[in-house]
């Protein structure tokens, strides 16, 4: 506004100051389900709250927010997940203070329209979902079959948090962001000894973000920067959780032609975690790292080291424009290359590259609209050069003149090493396995909207096949509906079990790997209803309904490293039992004392997650929010799948219930 009032002549005329504060109270009611002997159980409960958001205007472009005790007792909650993998689950981040201008914190990504990965996930150098982590303390559990209680934090509390985003100057895009969590204990009772345990620092966490584009969007530059610094005492904590991560990257791109058909991208970072010995012991054996692993030749565990240092980068040259593009990129994650502190990262040790090419049909003719084709192949390599993953793929997509459209995706992958399956154990096999996927969706502009999708995978390593529907209705601008049903299929004959110490077990390096015979069928749905009865009244309803039966056999040991063969327990190896209470045993040999034992791992799991939240905006920016959340979940010893049966357990099990009362005002001083 200054800056159009100077080329006019208008002296004297200033921007108008940008402020808004919105301060807030809450009343939160929680009914836990009753568990016969809980210490903990106290019936309701009910906590007052009160905090507030800020934002700030500052000069034209850039914005301050800040939010002091947040409550997000209204935001939609996460579906129930059944994860057997030694990967962490990925969830979304719902919490509007963080996703608000979120985007501004992406690395890595600028310059090309894809960014393909087969195997590969680009580490996340900022999730925001670490600030208010669940604890991340142990946990102590009763020993000989005692009895044991806690009352653990969902998360850790955020104290506060501050952001600033926008422009700096004409060409960079700017933003960071610091927040606080509290420190958080966790009640226990063992055995009817009751003692308090910290299981969460207070705890900093801070990232910086800047990213210059330069004329016409040719190039760019950008750098990243998350630091995280603990409050420890001493042990069992400080040996459970590190006490500071630093992480910082570079980024950019290069369009290499005029027509900016061709771009060259690519980021690389650097990380270091620092913290007591056992705290980065801990952290090197994690799922992420591996270092323990016995055959493992350029990557070794230092159970002596304080700090963690390591790097990762990736390169991508790709064609985006015109009827034919390209895909190509090489990347490497080192062993000790490490984001979690603040960030997301699946795995570390890693080489990966493809190479990819494809045709897009953009004309419309006499039966599609749209068509695309493409393929690639990719391979990716453990630290030590072994091969670790590898394939050939193809997908296509296509959109029909009425706007129907269906896509589909082909893979074969030959048998390769596996430096996961003994989590932390020696190479196996992998079995070369196909992979195949197809979905089609109706007319989205319609009222109606149906979807379908099906996929499977196939190998001597067993079979995982997913089938689901989605039926959305819109019948008015203001309401809609959406049902997304969906059932599973998986059988593992190597599912992880455990691992034992043993010097008897030689072959496989002092240790016996126990796998098992997995049957998996799950059954789950995402209900989901929207609808906006006035512009400042509204009502959102969502449930998740999840059944999910684990059935175990066949128990067994892996035979011998870089292989797929096991020794069943009962049948080629040993004797194996089971107990009145469920834990087997097993005598792995015939040496007297060679014996291992553990609980059945068979399960039953159902449970529902649902919540439903009223908003009435009874003033500009100023809102009355009243929530209802409910979960319902019970686990039986039983491998067994009976829907129905599952279905009425499910809707008699015992239900937490929260409801949430919050009252926000907004105000715009002038």
């Amino acid at each position: 506004v200054s800056r159009f009032a100077d080329l006019v002549g208008l002296d004297g005329l200033d921007p108008p100051r940008r402020v808004e504060v919105a301060p807030y109270v809450t009343s939160k009611s929680e009914y836990p389900p009753f568990v016969a002997g809980d210490p903990f159980h106290v019936g309701a409960r009910s906590t007052p709250g009160a905090g507030g958001d800020l934002k700030v205007g500052i000069g034209g472009n850039l914005t301050l927010s800040g939010t002091i005790n947040p409550d997000f007792g209204q935001v939609e909650l996460d579906p129930a997940v059944v994860n057997l993998s030694d990967v962490e689950t990925f969830f979304q981040e719902k919490r509007p203070f963080f996703v608000e201008g979120s985007s501004i914190f992406d690395f890595g990504h600028g310059g090309a329209r894809n960014y393909w990965g087969f195997n590969w996930s680009d580490p996340q150098f900022f999730y925001s979902r670490r600030i208010g982590r669940p604890p991340q303390g142990d946990i102590p559990t009763g020993t000989n079959g005692d009895s044991s209680f806690s009352d653990v934090p969902a998360g850790a509390h955020v104290l506060g948090a501050l952001k600033l985003s926008g422009k700096a100057g004409s060409s960079w895009n700017v933003g960071t962001l610091a927040g606080a969590t509290a420190r958080e204990v966790a009640r226990l009772d063992t055995s009817g000894v009751r003692f308090d345990k910290e299981v969460e620092p207070r705890s900093y966490y801070g990232v910086f973000r800047a990213q210059k584009e330069f004329p016409e969007g040719r190039h760019g530059f950008g750098m990243i920067s998350t630091v995280t610094a603990r409050s420890l005492g001493s042990a069992p904590l400080s040996d459970e959780v590190s006490a500071s991560a630093a992480v910082t990257g570079v980024d950019g791109w290069s369009f290499l032609d005029k027509g900016k058909e061709w771009v060259l991208a690519g980021w690389l970072g650097l990380s270091r975690i620092a913290g007591s010995s056992a705290s980065i012991t801990a952290l090197q054996e994690n799922a992420r790292h591996y270092l323990q692993r016995p055959d493992a030749r350029h990557m070794h565990l230092d159970s002596l080291a304080t700090s963690l240092t390591g790097w990762s980068g990736r390169v991508y040259l790709t064609k985006q424009k015109g009827d034919w593009f390209a895909n190509n990129a090489i990347g490497a994650i080192a062993p000790q290359f490490d984001v979690n502190a603040l960030g997301f990262q699946s795995r570390s040790g890693l080489i990966n590259m493809h190479s990819g090419a494809g045709r897009d049909w953009t004309r419309p003719g006499r039966v599609l609209r749209f068509a695309e084709l493409g393929a690639a192949v990719f391979g990716s390599w453990d630290w030590d050069g072994d091969v670790i993953s590898s394939g050939v793929f193809h997908f296509g997509n296509v959109q029909f003149l009425n706007y129907y459209a269906m896509s589909w995706d082909l893979s074969y992958n030959p048998q390769t090493v596996n430096d996961r399956l003994t989590r932390g154990g020696p190479l196996t096999l992998r079995p070369g396995s196909v992979q195949m996927d197809l979905s089609a969706t109706s007319d989205a502009r319609r009222a109606w909207i149906l979807g379908v999708q099906a996929g499977t995978s196939q190998s001597r390593g067993g079979t995982n096949t997913s089938a689901g529907v989605s039926v959305a209705w819109r019948p008015l601008a203001n309401l809609s509906l959406s049902v997304q049903p969906t059932i599973l299929w998986n059988a593992d004959p190597a599912q992880y079990i455990d691992t034992f110490t043993d010097s008897l077990a030689t072959v496989t390096y002092g240790h016996r790997y126990v796998f098992g015979d997995l049957r998996q069928t799950q059954v789950s749905a995402a209900l989901r209803l929207d609808w906006t009865f006035t512009p400042r009244l509204s009502l959102q309803l969502y449930a998740q309904p999840l059944v999910s039966a684990l059935g175990y056999g066949s128990f067994k040991e892996l035979a011998r490293p870089r292989s797929y063969d096991f020794s069943i327990y009962g049948r080629d190896v040993g004797g194996i039992s089971r107990d009145s209470s469920g834990r087997y045993h097993v005598q792995a040999s015939a040496a007297a004392g060679d014996t291992l034992s553990f609980n059945d791992p068979a399960s039953n799991l159902r449970s529902l997650r649902g919540n439903a939240v009223l908003r009435w905006e009874f003033s500009p920016g100023s809102a009355l929010f009243v929530v209802w959340t409910q979960t319902r979940s019970a686990t039986e010893t039983s491998g067994d799948f009976d829907l129905g049966r599952s279905l009425d357990r499910l809707v008699t099990a015992p239900a937490d219930n929260i409801f949430l009362v919050k009252v926000t005002y907004w105000w715009n001083p002038r």
